[in-house]
């Protein structure tokens, strides 16, 4: 199963109800609960934008970028998100809650803790970083959180999602 959609190609891309569908039907067949579509034409390029497509039970493991101009904007187009900034020992530091419905935008500088639960389905946001996209050096995932496929994962991302049981 694909982790993403190829990256689109051509001069112009317009945001429509049917790309929003196919990328929502991508997350939901995909074991990993989520979809990233590439906006950007190619890896180099020094603005990343991309859509990202998120089903209930997605989890990615909470994480900064380390590279000092790895700044990240995140939008809510649809749905909403639970968004966690961490202390360096995991600590939770302030939660956000992200929506299509209100204000749902948040912009971090480099080197910032962060994470999210998704909390309705068929969520979509679009990502802005800047690149180009080095993957070798893109992320450190936090050490005292589990990895995407280990057991406690379950456990680890219900615990996190009580933190926005009153806010939904």
């Amino acid at each position: 199963m694909p982790l993403a959609l190829p990256n689109i190609t051509g001069d112009v891309f317009a945001l429509t109800e049917e790309v929003m569908e196919q990328g929502c039907r991508e997350a939901r067949e995909s074991p990993r609960r989520r979809m990233l579509l590439p906006l950007h034409r190619s890896q180099e390029a020094i603005v990343q934008r991309m859509l990202n497509f998120f089903q209930l039970g997605t989890y990615i493991q909470p994480h900064l970028h380390p590279l000092p101009h790895a700044t990240e904007t995140i939008q809510v187009l649809r749905g909403s998100l639970g968004f966690l900034i961490f202390n360096e020992d995991g600590s939770v530091k302030s939660k956000h809650v992200l929506s299509a419905r209100a204000l749902g935008l948040i912009d971090i500088e480099a080197r910032v803790w962060h994470g999210f639960v998704t909390l309705d389905p068929d969520t979509v946001i679009l990502e802005i970083k800047r690149g180009p996209y080095d993957g070798a050096h893109d992320k450190i995932f936090a050490p005292w959180a589990p990895k995407e496929n280990e057991a406690d994962v379950v456990d680890y991302l219900a615990r996190l999602e009580t933190l926005f049981a009153v806010a939904v």
